[in-house]
């Protein structure tokens, strides 16, 4: 056996614990409860923190937070929002645009915790891949969300908003709430793998605009080291973006630059060979070439991903 091939093998060997193969799972799932908590402080203890929902919110009475999805929606039914609704969509929009628009679908939205459960299930079920919208059928959604709500002059698509059910249920009580959370679950498990917020999710649709130039990126700077185990593209909500990065040749860029990147650092926790890290998107420089040749790609896990290459 080569020297290349028993460090591999080493490297491989040295399994991470459970822990670090879940950190930052660990830390998405403690923000957005940290998020819940302060919005059911109020009503549940009457500590009122924030005030609002994750649509329109005031924190401490002073810092204003809207979304720019339901003040698109509310725009163009004609309606010009509140002074505080333009400042707190200003907040929003900018620090997701500086920091990273899909942040928001993996580290706050309420959804997200419904939709990696159904990923779970899904592949412990060992299910095909299912239905897969094409890439830009958000966008699409998103358009049809604006057009009604411009023709009814109302915002229609809240009604079944399966984010805005999910949390106003959380904190004012669930009723109808459960359907939609129950149908956007079955439908992620059954019919299309990722599908609600990798395909559909018009929300999504806008926090990806933002998410365009935004300064932090996931790169796989160690790329080298990559021996084509395929468990990054297993667990990866949005694996196209994975392959321009990670298959690059010579000078093409490392960095994940693709806006449907939602920087959970799922691909950085499950990588024995910490290929991936969390950086910024001027870092375009590689980690110098590891001792470490990509091995054969397994056929199995190769076929079960959709033949990635």
């Amino acid at each position: 056996m080569t020297t290349h091939a028993l460090d591999a093998q080493s490297l491989k060997e040295k399994k991470r614990s459970w822990v670090l193969r879940n950190r930052f799972l660990l830390l998405r799932r403690s923000t957005q409860l940290l998020v819940l908590a302060l919005f059911l402080a109020g009503p549940w203890a009457g500590i009122w923190i924030v005030k609002g929902t994750l649509t329109s919110s005031m924190t401490l009475n002073i810092l204003p937070l809207s979304d720019p999805f339901l003040l698109l929606q509310t725009m163009v039914t004609g309606h010009w929002p509140e002074l505080t609704g333009l400042i707190g969509l200003a907040i929003v929009v900018v620090s997701y645009a500086v920091f990273g628009g899909r942040l928001y679908c993996s580290w706050v939205c309420p959804m997200n915790v419904v939709t990696d459960s159904a990923n779970w299930l899904h592949r412990k079920l060992d299910l095909k891949k299912g239905w897969q919208p094409k890439k830009h059928t958000r966008y699409w959604v998103l358009a049809m969300t604006l057009l009604v709500a411009a023709g009814s002059g109302s915002l229609a698509y809240e009604l079944v908003n399966p984010v805005t059910l999910l949390h106003r249920g959380l904190v004012f009580g669930m009723g109808f709430a459960w359907a939609a959370v129950l149908m956007v679950f079955l439908f992620d498990t059954f019919v299309s793998r990722h599908g609600w917020c990798g395909h559909l999710c018009p929300m999504g649709a806008v926090y990806g605009l933002l998410n365009t130039k935004s300064l932090l990126r996931v790169s796989a700077k160690n790329r080298e080291a990559c021996d084509d185990c395929m468990d990054c593209f297993e667990v990866c909500p949005e694996n196209h973006v994975i392959s321009p990065a990670l298959r690059g040749k010579g000078d093409d860029t490392p960095l994940i630059q693709h806006r449907d990147c939602t920087s959970c650092g799922r691909c950085i926790d499950v990588c024995d060979l910490d290929v991936f890290s969390f950086t910024h998107r001027f870092d375009t420089q590689l980690i110098q070439p590891t001792s470490i040749e990509p091995g054969p790609r397994d056929p199995v896990a190769t076929k079960a991903m959709g033949g990635h290459k």
